[in-house]
C-alpha cells in the first residue's frame, strides 16, 4: 500500500512540476530532463510515469477538460443560478487549489501552441458547451434574470473574467479574489 501511495505522490509531483514549466516555458521550451531534475528522479524514471513529454502535457490538458466537463452538466437550476454556482465553485476551487488555477493558464496558452493547437482548439470550441451556455443565457434573458445582449458575448465576458482571475492568482497568489457575485453581475439583469 505504501508503494502505491509513493507512486501516486511521485506522479502528482511530476504533474505539478510539468505544469509549472509548461506555463513558464511553453511546450517546446520544457525539457523532460529539467522536470526530472526538479522532481529529483532520473529522466528514465519520469518516462516510467509518462512515456513522452507529449503524454504528460496531454494528461494535464485532460485533467483540465474533465474539470470543464463537470461545469456543463445539465442541472435543474435557473440560468442565473447556474452562473452563480459556477462562478462561486470555480473561484473557490482556484483559490484553494493553485494547481487548478494553473490549469486555467495552461489551457489558455495551449490554444496558441502550434504543436497541439488543433487538438486543444476542439475542446474549447465544442459545440455542445457553446450551445448549452448560449441557451442558458437566452433562457435567462427571456425570464429577465440575464441582461440583454449577444449571448455569445455575454458567455465570453463571464468566462474570460474567471480566466483573468485565475491568471492573476498564478502570477500573484496573495492577490485578493473578487467576489463571485461581481463576476455574475457581468451577465445579471439590473
Amino acid at each position: 500500500m505504501k508503494r502505491i501511495e509513493q507512486k501516486e505522490k511521485r506522479r502528482r509531483e511530476i504533474l505539478n512540476v510539468g505544469l509549472d514549466l509548461f506555463i513558464r516555458k511553453g511546450y517546446a521550451g520544457t525539457r523532460t530532463a529539467e522536470i526530472a531534475n526538479i522532481v529529483g528522479i532520473s529522466e528514465g524514471l519520469l518516462f516510467h510515469y509518462f512515456e513522452t513529454k507529449e503524454k504528460l502535457y496531454l494528461t494535464l490538458i485532460e485533467i483540465a477538460i474533465n474539470g470543464k466537463d463537470n461545469i456543463f452538466q445539465s442541472t435543474e437550476e435557473s440560468p442565473i443560478g447556474f452562473y452563480e454556482r459556477t462562478a462561486k465553485e470555480i473561484l473557490d476551487y482556484i483559490t484553494k487549489e493553485p494547481f487548478a488555477a494553473k490549469l486555467f493558464v495552461l489551457m489558455n496558452r495551449a490554444q496558441y501552441d502550434e504543436v497541439f493547437s488543433d487538438q486543444i482548439h476542439k475542446y474549447f470550441m465544442r459545440k455542445q458547451d457553446i450551445e448549452y451556455s448560449v441557451n442558458l443565457i437566452k433562457q435567462g434573458q427571456r425570464e429577465g434574470s440575464i441582461r440583454e445582449g449577444n449571448p455569445i458575448a455575454l458567455v465570453t465576458a463571464f468566462f474570460m473574467a474567471i480566466q483573468g482571475i485565475a491568471e492573476s492568482i498564478v502570477r500573484n497568489p496573495e492577490m485578493p479574489i473578487p467576489n463571485s457575485e461581481w463576476i455574475v453581475d457581468i451577465i445579471r439583469s439590473k
